[in-house]
């Protein structure tokens, strides 16, 4: 039986969190907390499965940027997976969320969450 890979949080994910936690509540305080809720709850799901398979999500479909402006973008989010120390960039998407992560096959370090909306993640 293969170890599990230890799945982390960088602290731009929990802040891009706390993003998504401000952008529901200015679009409906009423049922902005179900919404969040919900939204925590996928993510303790998408943390079980990527400890069983780092790999799992897809791969991170801005890679392939040719503007000049998606190439500073890209930098921004490679000096990420650059500070977790781990080569390979993946997104997982959770409903409307897209979450991006870097791994290796022993580590998952989530770097960022964005609303299917967003062109970027905040770096």
């Amino acid at each position: 039986m293969t170890a599990r890979a230890v799945v982390e949080a960088a602290p731009n994910f929990l802040a891009t969190l706390d993003e998504a936690r401000r952008f529901l509540v200015e679009q409906d305080v009423d049922t902005a907390a179900a919404h969040y809720a919900r939204l925590q709850a996928e993510l303790v799901e998408m943390v079980q499965m990527l400890g069983w398979s780092p790999g799992c999500g897809r791969h991170a479909r801005f890679l392939a940027a040719c503007s000049a402006q998606a190439r500073l973008r890209l930098a921004r989010v490679q000096r990420l997976a650059a500070e977790a120390a781990l080569p390979d960039l993946r997104e997982f998407v959770l409903g409307q969320y897209v979450v991006l992560y870097a791994h290796s096959s022993e580590r998952v370090a989530l770097l960022a969450i964005k609303h299917q909306r967003q062109l970027t993640y905040s770096a």
